[in-house]
């Protein structure tokens, strides 16, 4: 077996091991949750002990938790993820629109930050002491100390409420019944605040894994040679810096998946992370449950991917397998 496929295989196998972990703890937390969904639904009718009990039953909250556990978990390999306890719809319908929303989200503000990120990183790395890499440093530094919230009202006032009143939409309620490509002006404020958010980590860490390449012998050694410098920073430098910077990526990437709770809440976007903040509040435990699931395959999935692209960039790990 070629040794790259034995090593996904293997990280498959402990990413499914990692799902079937947090299944387990997602369900466990959201049991242990105070309240439960029959009190949520009924509000104050939930003292009119008879009709409590009834619809506790009717829900199946009144069997063991290890049957609930097992029967969900069927359902889940299956592709069933059962039904919102509030909304009595199947939760992959619910959660289909909303997983569009927030992964074009995702993907618009990976769209900008990876680039950015990597080429002002680079940049910086080759322009160490100057006042090009002085200034990028301190402003990504800065940024890395805001938390997202407050870069979002930052962009909310600058771009839509107070010095470019009107330019920018102040929230993002995307409309379901049309096209994204026709509301792509409402992604642009979320996405550039989850860019400022995460960009100046990925920066950093390519900035000082490119100076420690560049520091190395084999550079200094390939300089020594006579080659153009150019060549030096394609073929040796960039390579062997660019592997931290892909797992860092990665799991920014992941997070952005996981992070979006707030930004989502802030521009009143329409997807998993207000979704999640709605059904912990009315207790649908259903719903709770396949989101965290969604956002731990995500992690998987991304930390994965960056093993692969890691090896497959990095001379000396695509040696070490052969």
């Amino acid at each position: 077996m070629p040794p790259l496929l034995k090593l996904i295989l293997i990280r498959v196998g402990l990413g499914l091991l990692t799902l079937f972990l947090v299944s387990v703890v997602v369900f466990a937390a959201t049991q242990a949750l105070p309240g439960d969904t029959a009190r949520a639904i009924l509000g104050k009718e939930a003292a009119d002990k008879a009709r409590y009990e009834a619809l506790r039953k009717q829900l199946g909250l009144d069997r063991p938790i290890h049957e609930q556990y097992i029967e969900w978990l069927g359902g889940v390999v299956t592709g069933d993820m059962g039904d919102s306890l509030v909304q009595d719809e199947p939760v992959t319908k619910l959660l289909g629109r909303r997983v569009v929303n927030t992964f074009t989200l995702v993907f618009v503000a990976a769209v900008l930050s990876v680039p950015i990120s990597l080429l002002l990183g680079s940049l910086t790395a080759l322009k160490r002491d100057t006042l090009f890499d002085t200034s990028i440093t301190v402003g990504s530094l800065s940024l890395a100390a805001l938390p997202e919230f407050v870069i979002g009202i930052a962009l909310i006032l600058f771009f839509a409420t107070q010095v470019l009143k009107g330019a920018m939409p102040a929230v993002s309620r995307v409309d379901p019944g049309l096209p994204i490509y026709q509301q792509l002006k409402l992604f642009i404020l979320p996405a550039v605040t989850l860019t400022l958010a995460v960009a100046p980590y990925i920066l950093r860490i390519l900035r000082a894994s490119t100076i420690e390449v560049l520091e190395s012998e084999y550079v200094m050694m390939a300089r020594l040679k006579g080659l153009p410098e150019r060549l030096v920073l394609n073929r040796h430098a960039l390579p062997n810096a660019l592997a931290p910077a892909l797992q860092v990526t990665a799991l920014n990437l992941a997070w952005l998946a996981g992070g979006v709770v707030v930004v989502e809440y802030l521009f009143a976007f329409p997807g998993i992370g207000s979704l999640l903040v709605d059904s912990v509040a009315n207790r649908d435990m259903p719903m709770v449950q396949a989101i965290c699931l969604i956002i731990a395959a995500v992690y998987v999935l991304a930390n994965l991917t960056a093993d692969i692209l890691t090896i497959l960039v990095s001379p000396r790990l695509r040696t070490g397998l052969r």
